[in-house]
């Protein structure tokens, strides 16, 4: 096992917890605004990592640090609560609550993008090396000073775009599952969310979902790259 690049792992550990907590965030917003209570009641209407990390302290604080320690990135989880009688109710509501985080995760992507851009027009932020291309090093600092943004911009990109693409595949228990009943009528809305909520499926669709990720998210990112570096990247 390699030793631990403590530098790294603070980067990727900001990176996470901002990105979670605006992921679950944004959906207790939502929730709030569909008339679902429960998670701004609960102090999950906030973009203070705090409550987030004491609804689900294993999955923001050990899961990310072992997976670091293991692989060199970070995986984890967390979670805002909601009513399911409410998301049962008002199924659409429930759709809008659940699109809020990946909408979270692609704006934080896309404001990582432009300041990356920004940066590499003004000379701050040059092209990286792609051979043996890591997710902190998406972008390369013109110097030391710039490092530390230069990694932390291409953790935020990597993993906001992991985050929105993961999320947005329709299987439960990942938010596409109820983000794909907007494209129904109600009636079809409440028959399909009362058919996924059974246990077993949130298994199945998790194992289908991380299948298929990789056959989705290298495509999508090498077209991000193509975009930073049109000259560098064929």
């Amino acid at each position: 096992m390699e030793p631990i690049n403590f530098p790294d792992l603070f980067v990727w550990y900001v990176a996470f917890l901002f990105s979670f907590t605006a992921h679950e965030a944004a959906h207790a917003f939502a929730a709030m605004r569909g008339g679902d209570p429960t998670a701004y009641l609960g102090g999950q209407v906030t973009l203070n990592p705090l409550p987030h990390i004491k609804r689900s302290p294993f999955g923001t604080v050990v899961v990310p640090l072992i997976s670091f320690v293991l692989w060199g990135w970070m995986i984890g989880w967390a979670s805002a609560p909601y009513d399911p009688q409410w998301a049962a109710r008002y199924p659409r509501r429930a759709a809008w609550m659940a699109a809020a985080g990946p909408a979270a995760n692609l704006a934080i992507f896309t404001f990582a993008y432009f300041l990356i851009k920004i940066g590499l027009s003004a000379g701050l932020l040059v092209t990286p090396d792609f051979e043996g291309l890591r997710f902190t090093g998406i972008v390369a600092a013109a110097s030391s000073e710039w490092l530390g943004v230069a990694k932390l911009l291409s953790v935020l990109l990597a993993l906001n775009l992991i985050l929105f693409i993961f999320n947005l595949f329709p299987f439960p228990p990942l938010d596409g599952s109820s983000v794909i009943t907007l494209f129904m009528s109600e009636k079809h809305a409440h028959k399909f969310t009362a058919f996924i909520s059974q246990p077993m499926y949130s298994f199945l669709g998790i194992v289908i979902a991380w299948r298929l990720f990789g056959l989705v998210f290298y495509d999508v990112f090498w077209v991000i790259l193509r975009s930073l570096y049109p000259q560098q990247v064929p």
